[in-house]
């Protein structure tokens, strides 16, 4: 066996950690056994050693042989192969999982090493053995750059563990491996949660309610279904699972808060694995306000202020309901309802009545069954209430006289009464005079003069050819005057005389 590590030597320190482990699992007849030892016992040595040390093996006996000189030799050519820097292997590859999986085939798949180094990464080696044994066995003769590989020409009915191992000029890493063992056989149906629309949503019940949840799967042969909550195992005092072929049945007789939470679930065959997750919300009435006090009166108003409740029912708060009483009746009555804010003015109270407040919480399930009320009360004071009446300018109307009728000159006949008519206006009420021929006629019985809201007139009864003229009408207040005159003719009438004739 010495020419076996011929191969080493001419190749790079990467090919010797990949041929090393290559040896063990040879199938070799049952006469050439004994001599297989020989090669295990050299892997060993090769796996514990560092795979850039493979050529300085062999030369190892011969420093023994010759004494302390050649083993102060051997540093030297140490210190020559490490003028440059040592590599490091990468670290190991990340979940390794399982891809697909059938009677003669099994595909992995792994994620790249947190750290590579800075030559970096030549490839993974693919290696697996039957479970409880550790008769490793290298999957492919090259390195795989891919982060897939299919390991093919398997027997139906093993079942195999599988390690992914990074090399890069360092050696190889720390291995990747499944975390159970793979049975080699053929997934009918790979499971499959088909989680009901309404459930995907978060999912609110109140407290006291019975909830019952059927989830249906698939997946063949019959898949492995487990429970958690918040990523604990299942408290089967609150909850009852049922399971069967085709769907899990999540039961509570009467839910709590505490069965709030996030529930997962997983349907597993072999393998291959599907999970979900679903919100349970156990909602109720919230708590009353911690705190109200009354902040200020004045007024008709009174200013409140309160806090949040300490309990909101495992939902959010919604809104207040704030309510006063007076003193003298002790009915409640509300004022705001559905209020969102903190603080709040209550107005239109009585003058002279005294009031207390409370306040409830609100959340999508109802209001509070409790309250908080305010320690002190609020006493509207009477004050005295003088009415003022508005002031106004006063206008002043005063206005000279302004006839807005004038006199039209008359023809009158002898014996007949005639009338001269005008109109005028002014304020002070205007002093009426009438002139004939610019003398004052007075309180002469042949003329009658009225004057009535304005209109201005002068009788003159009977006319005689002797009373024609002008006349005027004058009219005088503070203000000042005015005149309007007309001119009168008096006419006789003439009877013809038949003797004449």
């Amino acid at each position: 066996m010495p020419g076996k590590p011929a191969p080493i030597k001419k190749s790079p320190a990467k090919k010797a950690a990949e041929k090393a482990p290559e040896p063990v699992p040879v199938e070799v007849p049952p006469a050439e056994a004994p001599p297989a030892e020989a090669p295990s016992a050299e892997a060993a040595p090769a796996e514990a050693a560092a795979p850039a040390e493979g050529a300085p093996a062999e030369a190892a006996p011969a420093a023994a042989a010759e004494g302390s000189p050649p083993a102060d030799e051997t540093p030297a050519e140490e210190g020559g192969d490490t003028a440059a820097p040592a590599e490091v292997p990468t670290s190991a590859p990340l979940e390794v999982s399982v891809e697909d999986v059938n009677d003669s085939s099994l595909t992995i798949k792994w994620k790249t090493p947190e750290t590579i180094g800075d030559s970096g990464l030549d490839g993974y080696t693919i290696e697996y053995c039957k479970d409880g044994t550790t008769d490793w066995v290298t999957a492919q003769e090259e390195l795989t750059p891919a982060n897939r590989f299919c390991i093919k020409n398997l027997t139906a009915g093993d079942l195999l563990r599988v390690r992914v191992v990074a090399v890069n000029p360092g050696g190889r890493s720390e291995p990747g491996t499944l975390a159970e063992p793979v049975p080699i056989r053929e997934i009918v149906d790979r499971p499959k949660i088909r989680m009901p629309r309404n459930l995907r949503a978060q999912i609110v019940k109140q407290v006291g309610d019975q909830i019952n949840l059927v989830i249906p799967f698939l997946g063949k042969p019959k898949p492995v279904v487990s429970w958690l909550k918040d990523g604990q195992p299942l408290d089967m005092k609150r909850v009852n699972i049922r399971n069967s072929d085709k769907d899990s049945i999540m039961f509570i007789r009467t839910a709590q808060r505490e069965d709030s939470g996030v529930y997962e679930m997983s349907v597993k065959v072999d393998s291959f694995e599907d999970k979900a997750t679903l919100t349970l919300q156990i909602v109720e009435l919230p708590g009353p306000p911690t705190s109200v006090k009354l902040v200020d009166t004045w007024g008709f108003n009174a200013a409140l202020e309160w806090t949040a409740p300490k309990d909101n029912g495992n939902t959010e708060i919604t809104g207040y309901t704030v309510q006063k009483a007076d003193r003298k009746t002790g009915e409640w009555f509300t004022v705001l309802d559905h209020y969102h804010r903190l603080t709040a003015t209550v107005s239109d109270l009585i003058m002279g009545n005294s009031y207390s407040f409370r306040v409830f919480s609100e959340n999508q399930v109802g209001i509070s069954e409790s309250c908080a009320i305010t320690k002190d009360v609020a006493t509207i004071q009477k004050t005295g209430i003088v009415y003022k009446p508005p002031e106004y300018p006063e206008h002043d109307f005063s206005e000279a006289p302004k006839f807005t009728t004038q006199l039209s000159d008359r023809a009158a006949t002898v014996g007949y009464t005639t009338k001269l008519l005008c109109s005028v206006r002014g304020s002070p009420k205007p002093k009426i005079e009438w002139l004939k021929n610019q003398m004052i006629i007075g309180d002469d019985p042949k003329f009658r003069q009225i004057s009535n809201q304005g209109i201005c007139s002068l009788e003159i009864r009977k006319p005689c050819s002797f009373d024609g003229g002008v006349y005027t009408c004058r009219a005088k207040n503070t203000q000042g005057e005015a005149t309007v005159s007309c001119k009168l003719e008096v006419k006789q009438i003439i009877i013809p005389d038949e003797r004449g004739k």
